[in-house]
């Protein structure tokens, strides 16, 4: 399965950078969209921590769930950043267009270029091996609807 395909069901991916001490930083990417095989671009919209890290050190992980079936994708790579001043910007920019619909700042971009990835999945599949997706949506549309009644 492709990443184009499995990252349709994903809203929100998780990037981990570490600087150059290896102290982690993890933050929430909503806008992204990926680029053939091996390429994803992710718009920063508030993460400096995230930019700091990758120019003092460009391996990243990142991943993404489909929170009902929590099945999704981890990937590890190579990221760069595309500030305004990059004469690429204003293309990639046009292309989140539709993604953003003018809401958000888009401060920089981050171009990542994947050099491994595989699936996830929850536990659950590992430790209940009958456990089918249909179950998983069940499950979590009730932890979700529980939790919406608080």
């Amino acid at each position: 399965m492709t990443l184009q395909i499995q990252s349709k069901q994903i809203v929100l991916l998780w990037l981990a950078t570490t600087n150059n001490f290896g102290e982690p930083n993890v933050s929430p990417k909503e806008l992204f969209l990926f680029k053939g095989r091996n390429k994803l671009i992710i718009a920063n919209i508030a993460s400096p921590k995230s930019i700091m890290n990758i120019l003092e050190n460009p391996n990243v992980c990142l991943s993404g769930i489909d929170i009902w079936k929590q099945k999704g994708i981890q990937c590890r790579g190579k990221a760069k950043i595309l500030s305004p001043q990059n004469k690429r910007f204003k293309k990639v920019e046009q292309q989140f267009r539709p993604l953003n619909k003018g809401k958000l700042r888009i401060q920089h971009f981050i171009e990542i270029q994947i050099t491994q990835h595989k699936e996830i999945e929850a536990p659950s599949y590992f430790y209940y091996p009958t456990t089918e997706e249909e179950d998983q949506i069940n499950a979590s549309k009730k932890i979700y609807l529980e939790a919406l009644r608080f």
